[in-house]
Parts: C-alpha cells; structure tokens; sequence
C-alpha cells in the first residue's frame, strides 16, 4: 500500500512538472487559443454547453501574471513531490519526516483553501494526503525497527 501510495504521489508531482513547463514554455495567447479550438466542436454542436462555455470563458479570464504564478507553483510542487518520491524510494530516513512534513503543509494549505472555496475535491485531495502521511509514519517506523536491531 504505501508503494503505491507513493507511486501516485510521485505520478502527481511529474504531471505537476509537465504542467508547470507547459504553462512556463507556451505563450499566453496560444492556451487560449488551444481551448477555444478544442471546445469548438462542442459548442458548434450545443453551443450552450456550460462546461465548455465555463472552460472557454475561465482560460480567457486568466493573467499572464495568474498563468506565471500557477507555473512556479506547479513546478515548485512537482519539484518538491519527486524529490520526495525519490527519496522514499531510496529508503532515505531523514527524507520520512521531511515527507510528512511538507505533506502537513499541503494539508493544512487546502484545509485553507477549503475554508474559502468549500471544495469537495480538496477534502478528498487532504484525506488521501492524511492516508499518505499515515503510510509514511507506519513506513518510517518499520524501516527504523529494522535498522535498530
């Protein structure tokens, strides 16, 4: 359970990485474009479909500065969540605790998060990263067991 775990952990922070690259390496205009041409289809067929409207309407609203924020942070969370990965791989015992720190951290940002956007997902997102730090101690504590004796 807890390679799995950590297996998607690490599957996240890679696509966090790809996104935070493809948000920092393809300008602004060209996203935009991008969804309009993806949702045309949709929306010449029912052009009041809400989700591709909403999709539409969302990607056109967003910043350059919004966009170059979302990317560092990408980046920075998948930078951070495949070293950590690696490190548990590894079976790096200073990496453990980092682990469960950094994911309290996260943890206690979506709780934040939630308060102001009463996100279903979050909850789900903050419940699984609970379950993972959990794994990690459970983990953590089996591997120093073995090492002790």
């Amino acid at each position: 359970m807890f390679l799995i775990a950590v297996f998607f952990k690490g599957l996240d922070g890679t696509l966090e990485l790809l996104g935070g690259l493809v948000l920092l390496l393809i300008k602004h205009g060209t996203i935009i474009n991008y969804v309009n041409s993806l949702f045309y289809y949709i929306l010449s067929e029912d052009p009041d479909d809400p989700i591709a409207g909403y999709l539409i309407h969302y990607v056109a609203g967003i910043s350059k500065n919004t966009e170059l924020f979302a990317a560092v942070y990408l980046l920075g969370h998948g930078i951070i969540k495949v070293g950590i990965v690696t490190g548990l791989y590894l079976k790096k015992l200073w990496v453990y605790p980092l682990a469960q720190l950094v994911l309290v951290v996260f943890v206690v940002y979506q709780l934040y998060r939630f308060s102001h956007t009463s996100s279903v997902l979050l909850l789900v997102l903050t419940a699984i990263d609970a379950f993972i730090i959990f794994l990690i101690w459970k983990e953590y504590r089996r591997l120093a067991g073995l090492i002790s004796t």
